[in-house]
């Protein structure tokens, strides 16, 4: 098997995952019956970039694999994969942000509160 640059920059994770993905959408088809000429016709794409998806290949479009998982029935989990809830990563990161404490808003001498910004004094 040949390699193209393609390959050569996708990570050894990222292949491994496509190609899970490509497995698990060519069993789909297969315990649906559905054949490869039906199953691409159907999501208006080419047999050969059907057997692409099929084997992973990183280099399909996102929007073909959309087209098989709606065909299979299955493209409403498609919106859930970064979903802003299973983002571990992005929520440790904003509550590493939170403020340790809340500090009230500075006082002058004469017992005013400070001026927000864009506030003008009224003196």
């Amino acid at each position: 098997m040949r390699k193209t640059q393609l390959d050569l920059m996708v990570p050894i994770p990222v292949r491994r995952a496509m190609h899970k993905l490509g497995q698990d959408i060519r069993d789909a088809r297969l315990r649906r019956r559905i054949s490869t000429a039906v199953m691409a016709e159907r999501a208006s794409i080419s047999r050969t970039t059907l057997n692409k998806v099929e084997k992973g290949d990183p280099g399909v479009a996102l929007g073909n694999y959309a087209n098989v998982l709606f065909v299979l029935g299955i493209a409403e989990r498609l919106g859930e994969l970064a979903d802003v809830k299973t983002d571990t990563v992005g929520l440790e990161l904003i509550d590493a942000r939170l403020p340790q404490r809340i500090r009230k808003p500075r006082q002058h001498k004469s017992g005013r509160k400070s001026l927000q910004s864009g506030q003008k004094s009224k003196a």
